[in-house]
């Protein structure tokens, strides 16, 4: 007669190895990506996430949005960031030549351009950027130009309009360049200078004029990877989703100049 112990034995074995087979496999936490990117990409990046996760579900974007050089600090202080996108070259351009951001992966994105608004519903009587030596202008913002790219390239215009000198003491520097599109759209300034794509999130603001070109420096946004990310295979997939035709169609849809 056969042991009963064993028969026993061998059937716990058979049931316990059963579960194991019809078990779950173990779900792994999705990658976190930091992003650091300049507050006038804010809304794009918002819809890009959407789609982003929805094709890579083992992905999830974690977005750090301000001026593009407080984030070249926070970066230069160690933040751990695993992609760098900036409204200006200068900011990315340090962080380059400090060999924080790799050369072989990073790409010249998208374009923008620079534009005057006024209030929507209580425009101020200004048709162009020389108007703003006007008596009634009382206070025009723009970002900070140090660490704000559309503030540098706000302050270049009007110096080479020659405007710079009259309008320096009614001029309100601001965090970034968004807090310039608030101060306009609550009526707190008469004027501000804000990218164009500012204007496409805003139902409260009108373009007085648009900026010429040669006034300012070209307006670049760079993108690149940092050499300390810990997470370089999937920075290097967002960064090519970047490049590609479904966020190209969101960014052209928020105004930005997409660049070959």
């Amino acid at each position: 007669m056969k042991n009963p112990i064993f028969i026993g034995m061998a059937i716990f074995l058979l049931i316990t190895l059963s579960a194991c087979s019809t078990q779950k496999p173990q779900q792994t936490e999705p990658v976190e990506l930091t992003i650091s990117a300049a507050a006038s990409l804010n809304e794009a990046l918002i819809e890009i996430k959407k789609n982003f996760e929805t094709e890579n579900p083992h992905i999830k974007l974690l977005y750090n949005i301000g001026g593009s050089g407080a984030l070249k600090q926070q970066i230069f202080q160690g933040a751990p960031v695993d992609l760098f996108l900036s409204a200006a070259i200068d900011p990315f351009n340090e962080l380059t030549q400090k060999g924080l951001i790799d050369k072989e992966k990073q790409v010249n994105l998208l374009g923008n351009q620079l534009v005057l608004v006024t209030n929507k519903e209580h425009p101020s009587d200004i048709n162009g950027f020389s108007d703003l030596k006007l008596n009634h202008i009382n206070k025009i913002a723009i970002g900070i130009p140090e660490s704000v790219p559309a503030g540098k390239y706000a302050k270049q215009t009007l110096e080479n309009l020659g405007l710079w000198g009259h309008l320096e003491p009614i001029v309100i520097q601001t965090k970034d360049v968004r807090q310039a599109l608030t101060y306009v759209e609550t009526g707190n300034v008469d004027a501000g200078i804000v990218y164009m794509t500012d204007v496409f999130v805003s139902d409260k603001v009108k373009i007085v004029a648009t900026a010429d070109e040669q006034t300012h420096d070209s307006i670049i946004y760079p993108a690149g990877i940092l050499k300390s990310s810990a997470n370089k295979k999937e920075a290097e997939l967002f960064l090519s989703y970047l490049q590609g035709k479904t966020a190209k169609t969101i960014f052209e849809k928020y105004g930005f100049i997409v660049l070959d």
